[in-house]
């Protein structure tokens, strides 16, 4: 399988180190003014181009706002982040909006697909948000939906289409802009075994194939087939191991 529009690591792919994330002593705390939740208390994570890391831990463990902070959906209290070579902390949320739509491909657990339009038009959608022509955002959907393997399945409806076909979509969609990264959150969770498994397969192609990928899930099977495995615990990370080849 081919990938040819996951962006390639370049210049403007990674910062000096080759590093595609960077965070250096992360703390967010929630403060309501009654309540202080410190939600991560000093994360030191790089993440290089081309590796594919899940990130697991417990509920209320911390991973959710981190994956928030990676997917520039947040910004830290504390600490620095760089994500592709840019510094991410301090960024109003227009300019946090720029970074996350330039620099990540977001895949959820329910999918998010629009269920009034096809898979071609939810695929295409963020190209037409992106400024992309007509003619190349067309021919990059169809693309896209071949390699994900649902080239007979492109004017159907996400409600004609099964858990796992929804996230092949997803996949295609979350690629559509080239983007630096794909932040996955969840993603089997609401899929069957064998679902679960091609879309484990699917991941693991795309890494092979030079893409970046940052998983977050409880689902170990998953985890073990990412090259790095980083857990988190109370906010904290307790261990970054690399899995057996």
């Amino acid at each position: 399988m081919n990938w040819p529009l996951i962006r390639k690591n370049g210049k403007n792919g990674a910062n000096g180190n080759g590093a595609i994330i960077h965070m250096d002593g992360i703390t967010k705390v929630y403060d309501t003014g009654k309540v202080r939740v410190e939600a991560l208390r000093g994360i030191d994570l790089s993440v290089q181009k081309g590796e594919f890391v899940a990130i697991v831990g417990p509920s209320g463990s911390g991973k959710s706002t981190l994956m928030n902070l990676i997917g520039c959906l947040d910004t830290p209290t504390g600490g620095q982040f760089d994500l592709a070579g840019e510094a991410v902390a301090g960024l109003d949320r227009d300019q946090l909006a720029d970074v996350r739509n330039r620099r990540v491909g977001f895949i959820f657990q329910n999918f998010n697909l629009l269920p009034q339009i096809s898979a071609f038009e939810n695929v295409e959608m963020p190209m037409l948000f992106g400024g992309v022509s007509k003619k190349e955002r067309r021919e990059r959907a169809c693309e896209l939906l071949e390699r994900v393997g649902l080239g007979n399945r492109m004017d159907h409806k996400p409600t004609e289409l099964s858990g796992g076909q929804m996230q092949r979509v997803a996949i295609a969609r979350a690629l559509a802009m080239n983007p630096d990264i794909l932040l996955a959150d969840e993603p089997t969770g609401n899929l069957d075994s064998a679902s679960g498994g091609d879309i484990m397969t699917l991941f693991k192609n795309l890494w092979e194939q030079g893409g970046t990928l940052v998983v977050v899930t409880h689902d170990m099977a998953l985890a073990n087939r990412a090259g790095r495995v980083v857990e988190i615990r109370d906010g904290l990370i307790v261990r970054d191991t690399a899995n057996a080849a």
